[in-house]
């Protein structure tokens, strides 16, 4: 099959096209026809060299997949030849042919194209799982959300708008993208090339703060995002963009009551990411059967021109997610 393989670490030129074996579906697991994936900040760190696969799962870059069923392992008595379906991987995505467990599989809707369904898995349950069954926000709380107009910051904005309608939604992007973000729905976009969003959030609330944060900066944005956080409210550390080490006030945390939870979906168990896909198919999946809520892609590449797709991320200059498609 035609997959993307790295030919060492670096910028985008190493990501490469090549002819690899397919792989075989295991136990509990079924072989994907893959359509769509998408392009993700994690793929741009491994192939920085930066975050390597867990064990067992593909080298090849690729965190979601969207296609159709082409083979069923032993014991997977769900799905059939044929199915279209989604679904989180741990590697592999960027292949014309992708294995998946049966139980992190989502049966695409209808009304939803293969483009679409790549966009949901990596971004929507990112968002899912760390604002709402982890950060526990509730209507009438504050979130505080970095990141602008990346995927899994577009995704947050409308499964808060949809499943949390009276939460407040603050978010904070560059000015280019202040405008878009503000018409997906949110009560304030602070621009933070020019604002202090510290500042500006404890304006906006009182002095009372944000009730949940969602960051993908790390050690850059510990003590502003600390300044931000309400009593009792929690700052989800999703990525370290902005470094890994930085000093924490614990006295005032702990005065305050705060907590700080780091969380990343691709190293947990398959256990666990059975368990969270079936909440999010519970509660999040219809919103997309009755278009609520529509995935935003920014640009779609075919798969040749993948260093192409990563150099648009890099350049942040996107807007929702980068979507890659793969032909038969």
């Amino acid at each position: 099959m035609k997959a993307v393989l790295l030919d060492g670490f670096g910028g985008p030129e190493v990501l490469k096209i090549a002819e690899v074996q397919q792989p075989t579906p295991g136990e509990g697991q079924v072989l994907i026809k893959v359509a769509a994936t998408s392009v993700n900040r994690p793929d741009i760190v491994q192939r920085e060299g930066n975050y390597p696969p867990p064990k067992g799962d593909s080298e090849i870059p690729g965190l979601e997949v969207a296609g159709v069923v082409e083979v069923t392992g032993a014991g997977v008595t769900s799905y059939q030849r044929g199915d279209r379906v989604m679904s989180l991987v741990g590697g592999g995505g960027y292949a014309q042919y992708a294995v998946a467990y049966a139980d992190h599989l989502i049966p695409i809707p209808e009304t939803m194209s293969f483009e679409s369904a790549a966009c949901v898995c990596e971004s929507y349950i990112t968002a899912f799982l760390n604002i709402f069954i982890l950060g526990g926000l509730k209507d009438g709380q504050v979130l505080l959300a970095h990141g602008g107009g990346g995927g899994v910051n577009t995704a947050a904005i409308q499964l808060c708008r949809t499943l949390v309608p009276n939460a407040r939604v603050v978010v904070t992007a560059s000015a280019g993208k202040v405008e878009r973000v503000r018409q997906l729905g949110t009560d304030l976009v602070i621009n933070y090339r020019e604002e202090d969003f510290a500042e500006a959030i404890r304006a906006y609330t009182a002095k009372k703060g944000a009730d949940v944060i969602l960051d993908h900066l790390g050690a850059s944005y510990l003590a502003p995002n600390m300044k931000s956080l309400a009593v009792g409210g929690v700052l989800m550390i999703i990525g370290i963009m902005g470094g890994a080490k930085a000093e924490l006030n614990l006295a005032l945390m702990m005065v305050k009551r705060q907590r700080i939870i780091g969380s990343v979906l691709r190293s947990r168990s398959v256990d666990e990411k059975r368990e969270i896909v079936a909440e999010f198919y519970r509660t999040v999946m219809p919103k997309f059967s009755d278009c609520s809520i529509e995935p935003v892609i920014s640009q779609t590449y075919a798969l040749e021109d993948v260093a192409e797709a990563h150099r648009t991320m890099e350049q942040g200059k996107h807007f929702g997610k980068i979507v890659l498609t793969i032909d038969p």
